[in-house]
C-alpha cells in the first residue's frame, strides 16, 4: 500500500505540479502556455486592428475606382459622341435662316436631316426649324424619327415608334383632350426655342404667300 502511495506522489511530481501551502496547485507548464496564447491574442488583434484598416482602405480605393469608371463611361462616350457631331451641329449653325412658307406632307419629308442638312418637323399644325436641335432631332438623334414628319401625335402621346406616325394629313381628331392640351404645350415650347417657318397644310390647301415684312417680323418676334 505505501509503495502504491509513492507511485502516485512520483506520478503527481512527474508532471510538473507542484501544491502551495493554501492547497493550490500550479504547473508550470500551464503558466506558459498561458502566457504563449496572451502573446498570440495580442499579435492576432494587432494584426485584425492593422488589416481591417487595410481592408477599409482598399474598399474606399475600389469605391472611389468605379464611381470615377461609371461617370467616364455616362459622360466621357457622350463627350465623345458630342465631339464627333460638333463638325455637323456647327456647319448647321451657319446655315441662313428659311423664309417663312407653308409645306405639304411631301415637301415636309425633305427635310428629315439626311436628304437636306436643315431638319423641320411639325406640331399642331405648325412647322418648325429644328436644325440647331440636330443631335436630338438629326438621323442618330433620340427624336430622329420626328425629323421630317408631323411630330403631334407622338409628342402628345409619349410615343416614340412609327405607329405615332401617319403617312396621311392627321387631323388629330381622335386625341383626348388631356393629349390635346398636351400638344398645345409642345407647340409652345418649340415655338420659344426653334424657328417657326410655317404652317402644315392640309390636303388640298394651298399655301400662304408671305411678303419679306411678314417674314422678317415673325423672325424678330422669335428674336
Amino acid at each position: 500500500m505505501a509503495a502504491g502511495d509513492g507511485d502516485v506522489k512520483l506520478g503527481t511530481l512527474g508532471s510538473g505540479s507542484e501544491s502551495s501551502s493554501d492547497g493550490s496547485s500550479e504547473s508550470p507548464g500551464s503558466a506558459g502556455a498561458a502566457a504563449e496564447g496572451g502573446g498570440w491574442a495580442a499579435a492576432a488583434l494587432a494584426l485584425l486592428t492593422g488589416g481591417g484598416e487595410m481592408l477599409l482602405n482598399v474598399a474606399l480605393v475600389a469605391l472611389v475606382l468605379l464611381g470615377a469608371y461609371r461617370l467616364w463611361v455616362r459622360w466621357g462616350r457622350r463627350g465623345l459622341g458630342a465631339g464627333a457631331g460638333a463638325g455637323e451641329e456647327s456647319s448647321a449653325a451657319t446655315l441662313p435662316r428659311m423664309k417663312k412658307r407653308d409645306f405639304s406632307l411631301e415637301q415636309l419629308r425633305q427635310y428629315d436631316g439626311s436628304r437636306n442638312q436643315r431638319i423641320l418637323l411639325a406640331v399642331n399644325g405648325k412647322v418648325f426649324d429644328v436644325t440647331k436641335g440636330s443631335k436630338f432631332y438629326g438621323p442618330e438623334g433620340p427624336y430622329g424619327i420626328f425629323a421630317g414628319r408631323d411630330a403631334s401625335r407622338g409628342l402628345a402621346t409619349f410615343c416614340l415608334d412609327k405607329d405615332a406616325l401617319k403617312d396621311e394629313y392627321d387631323d388629330l381628331s381622335d386625341l383626348n383632350a388631356v393629349q390635346m392640351e398636351s400638344v398645345r404645350e409642345w407647340e409652345m415650347q418649340f415655338k420659344e426655342k426653334y424657328d417657326y417657318v410655317g404652317r402644315l397644310l392640309k390636303p388640298g390647301e394651298e399655301p400662304s404667300e408671305y411678303t419679306d415684312e411678314e417674314d422678317t417680323k415673325d423672325h424678330n418676334k422669335q428674336d
